[in-house]
C-alpha cells in the first residue's frame, strides 16, 4: 500500500492532495467524492468539535483526574520499584539453574552456589529471585552474616526484585545479630505506599521475638498494636506469644495476661485454637501467684475433647512452663504423651527444644543422671543434638562440680563431629577452676588456639581470674600481655582483676602500672572506685604523691604519643607526596618516550615515504633517458637510411649521365 501512495496521490485532484492518513488509506480506492474535504473544511470541523466538547462534556466518563503541571506522567518513573517475579518464571533453563544451585546447598558447597549464582546474574540464564533465596537462607542459617549481607548487596544491585521471603531474610539477619533496631527500619519500608510488598505475617513474627527477646518491649508492642491498625493480616497469636514472653522475662505477669485477654477478645472472645500462646499464660499466671488458675489452664487446653492445637513448638512452651515452676512429674507424663503422638511426617510433636527443656527441667531438681539420660535419648526421634545444647548440659554439670561428666561430654562431641564452640570452652575452664584443676583449665584455654577459636576478652578474663583466685598472679599477667598480641582489646574487667590481685598482695607498683594502663587505653574509663582504692593502699604505705606522678607521667605519654602521631602523620605525608611525585615523574617519563616514539615511528614512515618517491623520480628519470636515448637512435638511423638513399639516387644518376654520354 505504501508503494501506491504516490500514484493515488497523482490521480487526485490538486485541491485534494494531501497527507494520506493510515485510517484514510482504504479511501484512496473510493471515488474523490467520497474523500474528506479540504483543508479548510477539516480545520472548521475541528472547531466544531471543540466548541461542543467545551459545552457538552461526555458523560459516560467519570471525571479525568487533574495533573499538577510539570509533574512526571504516570508510568514514566524509571527508578520506581520493580514488582517480584511470578513463580511461573522458574521454568526452562531458569529451572534447571535452580536446581543446579540447590544441588550445591544440600552438598554444602555453600560458596560455590554463591558465586555460581553471582555468575548468572549478567549471563544469558538470569537467576530467578526464588534461587536467589534459596542461597541466603543458607548462609543464614549457618550464621554467615558477612556473605549473606555482600550477596543480598549483591543480588539488589543487580535488579533482582525481592519477594517478603527476601525481605523476611534480610531482617532475620539483623535480629540474629542482635540489631533490632535496624531491622525495624527497614521493616518501615515495607510500610511504605510506593512499596511494591506487603509485611506477611512471618515478618511481624521475626521483629516481635526479636524486640521481645533484646527487652525492647515498648516497640514490641508498637509493632502489635500498628498490625492491628493496619489491617494487613488478622491478629496473629504467635505475635501475641512472643511479646508475652518477653514481659515473662520482664516479671511482668499481669501484662502477660492482659495480653491473652485482649487477643481472646479480637478472636471473638471465644477460646484461642492455636496452643502457642498457653505457654506464657501459664507462666503469667505463674508469677502472679495464681498456680490454681494455671494448672485449670493446662488442663483445660490439654484435656480430652479440646480442640485447641499443639505442635512442637507450643507443646515445648506449656513443658517448659511446667518444668521452671517445680510441676516435673506433669512435665514428664506431657513430654511422654509428645512422645507417642510424635509420627513424622504426619504430626511433629517432639524436636530437639523439647529434649533440651526436659534435659533442663530435670536438672534445676538435681536429677543428673535422669537429664544425661534424656539426653542420650535423641537419637531415637531423630533429633541429632548441636553445640546449644551440649553446652546447656555442660554448664549444668560444671555448675554442680560434676567435671568428669562434663569432660565426657565433651569428648563425645568430638566423635559425633560437633565442633565445639567458644563458650564450650569457657563452661570447662570454670568448671575445672572449680574443682581445682588449674592445669587443666589452661589446657583448655590454650586448645582453643590449637582448633583455631579466637577467643574474647570475656574469655580472657575467665583464665585470669581463675588464676588471680589461686594466687598465681604472674601466669594471669603472662595471659594479659597475650591479648595484644592475639589482637584482642582488654576492657574494664581485665585491668580491674590484675589492680585488685596487686593492691591485695601490696605490689603497688604493679598496680600503678595497671592503672596507667587505664589511663592510657582510651576505650576504658578509671573509675572513681578503682581511683579511692589505689589511693587508699598508696596512702597505707605512705606513698601520697605516688598518684600525681601518676597523672603527670600519664599525661607526658599522652604528649609524646600525640607528637610522635603527628611527627608519623607528617612522614607519611611526606612519603605520600614524594610517592605522588615519583609517579608524576615516571608518568611525564612516559609521555616522553612514548612522544619519542611516536616521533620516530612517524619519522620512518616519512623517510619510507620519501624513499620511494625517490624511487620513482629515478625510475623516471631512466625511462626518459632511455626514450630520448631511442629517439636519438631512431633519429640517427632515419638519418643514415636517407643519406643511403640519397647516395643510391646520386649513383644512379651518375649511371645514368655516363650511359647517356656513351649513346651520344
Amino acid at each position: 500500500m505504501a508503494l501506491l501512495k504516490p500514484l493515488f496521490s497523482r490521480l487526485l485532484p490538486l485541491s485534494l492532495r494531501v497527507p494520506i492518513r493510515p485510517q484514510h488509506r482504504l479511501l484512496c480506492l473510493a471515488t474523490p467524492t467520497d474523500l474528506p474535504d479540504a483543508p479548510t473544511d477539516a480545520a472548521s470541523e475541528r472547531r466544531r468539535r471543540k466548541r461542543r466538547l467545551r459545552v457538552e462534556p461526555p458523560s459516560s466518563r467519570g471525571p479525568v483526574p487533574q495533573r499538577t503541571p510539570g509533574a512526571p506522567r504516570p508510568g514514566s518513573n524509571r527508578n520506581a520499584l520493580k514488582l517480584p517475579e511470578p513463580a511461573s518464571v522458574l521454568s526452562g533453563k531458569r529451572l534447571d539453574l535452580h536446581n543446579r544451585i540447590l544441588t550445591l546447598v544440600r552438598e554444602n558447597d555453600l560458596d560455590e552456589a554463591a558465586l555460581l549464582t553471582r555468575h548468572s546474574i549478567y549471563s544469558n540464564c538470569r537467576p530467578t529471585v526464588f534461587t536467589c533465596n534459596a542461597v541466603l537462607a543458607a548462609l543464614l542459617r549457618q550464621a554467615r552474616y558477612a556473605d549473606f549481607l555482600s550477596l543480598h548487596r549483591f543480588v539488589t544491585q543487580a535488579s533482582v526484585a525481592p519477594t517478603v521471603a527476601t525481605h523476611n531474610l534480610f531482617i532475620q539477619a539483623y535480629c540474629d545479630c542482635r540489631r533490632p533496631e535496624t531491622a525495624l527500619e527497614h521493616f518501615r519500608l515495607l510500610l511504605k505506599d510506593e512499596s511494591p510488598v506487603l509485611p506477611s505475617p512471618t515478618t511481624y513474627r521475626i521483629l516481635a521475638r526479636s524486640l521481645a527477646e533484646n527487652g525492647k518491649l515498648d516497640l514490641a508492642l508498637e509493632l502489635k498494636d500498628g498490625m492491628l491498625e493496619r489491617g494487613l493480616i488478622a491478629p496473629d497469636p504467635q505475635v501475641y506469644a512472643f511479646v508475652m514472653g518477653g514481659f515473662v522475662n520482664a516479671g511482668d505477669g499481669d501484662t502477660t495476661v492482659s495480653l491473652y485477654e485482649e487477643l481472646q477478645e479480637k478472636l471473638g472472645g471465644g477460646p484461642i485454637l492455636d496452643g502457642v500462646v498457653y505457654g506464657n499464660l501459664m507462666k503469667g499466671y505463674f508469677l502472679k501467684g495464681m498456680e490454681k488458675e494455671a494448672m485449670d489452664c493446662y488442663t483445660e487446653v490439654l484435656g480430652e475433647g479440646s480442640k485447641v492445637r499443639f505442635g512442637a513448638v507450643s507443646y515445648n512452651m506449656v513443658l517448659d512452663a511446667l518444668g521452671r515452676n517445680g510441676k516435673l512429674d506433669d512435665a514428664i507424663l506431657l513430654f511422654d504423651r509428645m512422645c507417642k503422638e510424635h509420627d513424622p511426617p504426619r504430626k511433629i510433636a517432639v524436636n530437639l527444644g523439647s529434649f533440651n527443656v526436659m534435659v533442663d527441667a530435670y536438672c534445676r531438681v538435681e536429677r543428673f543422671q535422669d537429664a544425661v539420660e534424656v539426653f542420650g535419648k535423641m537419637g531415637e526421634k531423630r533429633c541429632t543434638p548441636d553445640a546449644l545444647s551440649y553446652n546447656s548440659l555442660i554448664d549444668w554439670l560444671g555448675k554442680n562440680e560434676l567435671v568428669g561428666e562434663a569432660e565426657g561430654l565433651y569428648k563425645e562431641m568430638g566423635e559425633r563431629g560437633i565442633n565445639p564452640d567458644e563458650y564450650t570452652y569457657v563452661l570447662l575452664i570454670e568448671s575445672c577452676f572449680r574443682v581445682d584443676k588449674v592445669d587443666d583449665s589452661v589446657g583448655y584455654f590454650n586448645k582453643m588456639f590449637d582448633v583455631g577459636l579466637r577467643p574474647n576478652a570475656n574469655a580472657f578474663n575467665k583464665v585470669i581470674d581463675g588464676l588471680v583466685k589461686v594466687d598465681r598472679i604472674d601466669e594471669a599477667q603472662g595471659f594479659f600481655d597475650l591479648m595484644p598480641e592475639k589482637e584482642v582489646k582488654p576492657n574494664l574487667a581485665s585491668y580491674e582483676l590484675l589492680l585488685r590481685a596487686y593492691i591485695n598482695v601490696a605490689k603497688l607498683d604493679d598496680a600503678i602500672k595497671m592503672a596507667k594502663g587505664i589511663l592510657l587505653d582510651e576505650s576504658v574509663v578509671f573509675t572513681d572506685e578503682l581511683k579511692a582504692l589505689l589511693e587508699d593502699a598508696l596512702e597505707k604505705e605512705g606513698r601520697n604523691g605516688d598518684m600525681t606522678k601518676l597523672y603527670e607521667d600519664v599525661e607526658k605519654e599522652k604528649a609524646e604519643a600525640a607528637a610522635r602521631a603527628a611527627e608519623e602523620k607528617a612522614r607519611a605525608e611526606a612519603l605520600a607526596k614524594e610517592e605522588e611525585e615519583k609517579k608524576k615523574a615516571e608518568a611525564k617519563a612516559k609521555e616522553e618516550s612514548a612522544a619519542r616514539a611516536s616521533r620516530a615511528a612517524i619519522d620512518a614512515v616519512l623517510g619510507r615515504k620519501r624513499q620511494g618517491e625517490n624511487d620513482e623520480t629515478s625510475d623516471g628519470t631512466n625511462v626518459e633517458e632511455a626514450q630520448v636515448v631511442e629517439s636519438h637512435s631512431d633519429t640517427v638511423g632515419t638519418v643514415g637510411e636517407q643519406n643511403e638513399g640519397d647516395d643510391s639516387k646520386k649513383e644512379s644518376g651518375d649511371a645514368s649521365s655516363q650511359v647517356i654520354a656513351s649513346s651520344s
